[in-house]
């Protein structure tokens, strides 16, 4: 991380130095985090997985909901139970917890896969337009990340999330 910041300070420093005496510089700084958090496009990409995901969720809830309804028989009625009764409703429990664990596993893993293209695509969105903008308004130079500090006067991050706005909101990528 340590690094990558001096690099970039590196790179800016040289950037400048170059470009100082052939013209004056116009340099912008984004809030990419903003943009992640604030754009239509990551609200799009939300409702997308809440609503893909949704179903799912309900399932692992329902199936929660019937084990803890199981073991609490098995608590209240154990006592009363027959040995081989009570083995069955032990193993009966041990295999629907077994198999709880594994849908929710499986869950996590399509869920976390499935963010991720979101995300990327939406990266890839917010470059797309914050490139566009600055070259459309003259930027030499616009940071992201590594910074700092800036002046309120570098900072297009609300310029850039009104183009978003603007800017129809792609449609959800279909799910893989």
């Amino acid at each position: 991380m340590k690094r990558s910041f001096i690099k970039v300070l590196a790179v800016t420093a040289g950037l400048v130095a170059g470009m100082a005496g052939a013209a004056e510089i116009k340099v912008g700084v984004v809030n990419y985090s903003r943009l992640l958090q604030e754009s239509p496009q990551a609200k799009v990409a939300q409702d997308t997985l809440r609503n893909e995901f949704a179903g799912k969720q309900r399932e692992l809830a329902a199936q929660q909901t019937a084990l803890k309804s199981k073991e609490e028989k098995l608590q209240k009625d154990g006592a009363t139970m027959t040995a081989d009764q009570r083995t069955k409703a032990e193993k009966d429990l041990r295999d629907g917890s077994r198999e709880y664990q594994a849908k929710v596993t499986a869950y996590q893993e399509d869920f976390t896969a499935r963010q991720n293209e979101e995300l990327s695509r939406l990266q890839s969105q917010l470059i797309e337009v914050v490139q566009s903008y600055a070259s459309a308004q003259k930027y030499d130079l616009v940071l992201a990340d590594g910074v700092i500090y800036a002046a309120g006067t570098l900072d297009i991050t609300s310029s850039v999330l009104s183009n978003l706005q603007s800017a129809k909101p792609a449609t959800p990528a279909a799910p893989k």
